[in-house]
């Protein structure tokens, strides 16, 4: 299960954070102890595209509370289900013209799915279709560290769990953060010295910067010593009349 806390012990977590495009241990395990709660490992076309050897090498070193992605795109889905299975992925995260029904295939075969989309794209309107666990607004071309227009993620649908991607980075991310309130946000360029080989400094304020920009919401408690505490739960979520909608919190799923 991912740790509840993150930081210090009056405050929890409000904002999932995926670093995205590793390909070596020592990333994966600095990633994971700065407190990203997920990594991403391009199995598609791309300069940051990882070897299934390679990938099978990093997951058996990692936490086991750490969830782990596969990007792939416009795979073949029992493709898809074939290589989250030999390495050992939680999660599979689909960044193509995936239909509904050949996403919904890989959803019945992989516990939880990412299922990204093009701002601006009109098949996000529709993406609560999809079946996916999470849907990812992310720029035209994946990868490419370029900016999108942040508005264009109000298409997608009301209540779903949204993730920010495309061209964040530690400068701006709570600008991001900030307007359109994400349950989580992603990141690969922008914490980069080079494709794939990550910087230490822009992670660390990355994961820093979206901790600290995430609207928090906060509970009273009484200690039996009758000490009074106010501890965050998460930002509110409109749709779900605010509840923290950041459930990995709570269940343990991965």
């Amino acid at each position: 299960m991912i740790p509840i806390l993150r930081g210090s012990a009056d405050s929890l977590a409000a904002v999932f954070i995926k670093i995205c495009g590793i390909t070596t241990v020592d990333d994966a395990l600095l990633a994971t102890a700065l407190g990203a709660d997920a990594v991403g490992f391009v199995m598609a076309p791309s300069p940051r595209q990882i070897a299934v050897p390679r990938v099978q090498e990093i997951v058996r070193r990692l936490p086991s509370g750490v969830l782990t992605v596969g990007v792939f795109r416009d795979e073949a889905p029992q493709r898809v289900v074939d290589v989250v299975n030999r390495c050992g992925f939680k999660a599979v995260q689909l960044s193509g013209r995936e239909s509904i029904a050949d996403t919904r295939l890989v959803r019945d075969e992989v516990s939880v799915v990412i299922k990204a989309f093009p701002g601006g794209s009109g098949a996000l309107a529709v993406a609560d279709r999809y079946g996916a666990d999470m849907v990812m607004v992310d720029s035209d071309t994946p990868g490419s560290g370029q900016v999108f227009d942040w508005s264009l993620a109000e298409g997608a649908p009301r209540g779903i769990k949204l993730i920010m991607a495309g061209g964040l980075s530690p400068e701006n991310v709570g600008a991001a953060i900030a307007k359109v309130r994400p349950w989580g946000v992603d990141v690969a360029t922008g914490v980069e010295l080079s494709p794939g080989r990550k910087d230490p400094a822009r992670m660390r304020a990355f994961i820093n910067a979206a901790r600290s920009s995430a609207p928090m919401k906060t509970r009273t408690s009484v200690s039996a010593a009758g000490e009074v505490a106010s501890v965050g739960l998460g930002p509110a979520d409109p749709a779900a009349g605010g509840a923290t909608p950041y459930d990995w919190q709570q269940e343990g799923r991965w």
